[in-house]
């Protein structure tokens, strides 16, 4: 693991995996993580728990997740499988529930992320909209329409 930290992180690892909530967990590796932590925040409107130069932890609609920068992943088998890869989350649609799709689609416009679909009332009860974040995620907020 290759860190580029040079202070101490907010708590130890170890304490924060066992602090973390029963449920499913996401983990989104990112090369640039300051831009993916901005965008977290100033567009989806999530609370940045902490952020280094290496992790982030996020917290969003009540869930926590986290960022971690590819080079933080040198000597794991996960390291080989975004090595140049441009677009990540291929065929993944994050789903954020209870969060204002208009509002968050008028940010990503503000902040220049592209509009994958726009706000609008689907047949399965929700409004969504589908932003691609920096590194090519696509994320769905949506609340009950």
């Amino acid at each position: 693991m290759v860190m580029k930290r040079t202070k101490d992180p907010w708590m130890k690892a170890d304490e924060f995996g066992r602090a973390l909530p029963k449920g499913v967990g996401v983990n989104l590796l990112v090369r640039e993580l300051d831009h993916q932590v901005a965008f977290c925040r100033d567009v989806l409107g999530a609370m940045v728990l902490y952020c280094d130069e290496d992790f982030a932890a996020v917290e969003l609609a009540g869930s926590v997740f986290m960022l971690h920068g590819d080079h933080t992943y040198h000597d794991h088998p996960m390291h080989g499988v975004v090595s140049g890869v441009e677009t990540r989350g291929l065929g993944i649609e994050l789903r954020i529930y209870g969060i204002e799709p208009d509002k968050v689609e008028e940010r990503a416009k503000q902040h220049g992320h592209a509009i994958l679909a726009g706000s609008c009332d689907k047949p399965h009860g929700l409004r969504e909209c589908h932003i691609v974040g920096p590194e090519g995620y696509v994320w769905v907020p949506g609340n009950a329409a």
